[in-house]
């Protein structure tokens, strides 16, 4: 099958050579008549008019079919473009339902990372809450232990204080003890020896 370029130039080479003839013929009619009208004589002048006629029929008859020629060939490129548009219209419908079935595709991985985010987000808020809730309870705790700690302190204090007192009251027992043992011990020596004498 010629390509359409082809085609056109084959056309093109028609259509020049139709109407190529068809303007001869009517130059040779106008000749024909100019030349009758000048030989003088009226029956020359009168076929010189049927010949003319006649070619002037005959240049209408090529002009016409070689409008009717243009005309279908237009068509014939009409439908020929109307067909190319069909195909094309089918494959960019074949290409939008490949877009579309990708895009879908891609979409429904998004909604789900975005599920798996959110859920990995309510878990990690949870963790957090969670978090937060241990270290109070920590904080809690470690105040209660620092009070108990600090009243521990303070009774440390208060023992140290009372082992303090009665360290210096041991002492001062023990000085008395050592006094009244010297004194015991004195009267003793002097009982020995007022038995003795």
């Amino acid at each position: 099958m010629p390509s359409p370029s082809a085609t056109s130039v084959t056309r093109r080479r028609q259509r020049s050579t139709r109407l190529t003839v068809a303007v001869a013929l009517l130059a040779l009619a106008a000749l024909t008549i100019t030349a009758a009208v000048a030989s003088g004589s009226w029956l020359v002048v009168v076929l010189a008019a049927v010949l003319g006629l006649a070619l002037g029929a005959a240049a209408t008859k090529i002009t016409h079919s070689e409008l009717l020629q243009t005309r279908r060939d237009w068509a014939r490129d009409r439908a020929e473009q109307a067909q190319a548009f069909r195909v094309e219209s089918e494959k960019r419908a074949e290409e939008n339902a490949e877009f579309r079935e990708h895009m879908d595709a891609k979409l429904a991985d998004r909604v789900q990372a975005v599920q798996e985010l959110e859920a990995a987000l309510a878990a990690a808020h949870q963790r957090a809450a969670d978090a937060v809730r241990r270290r109070g309870e920590e904080a809690r705790r470690a105040a209660q232990a620092e009070l108990r700690g600090e009243q521990l302190e303070a009774k440390l204090q208060a023992v140290e204080a009372d082992a303090a007192e009665a360290a210096i009251r041991v002492a001062e027992l023990e000085s008395e003890l050592d006094a009244v043992r010297a004194e015991l011990e004195a009267e003793r020596t002097s009982w020995t020896g007022a038995q003795s004498a």
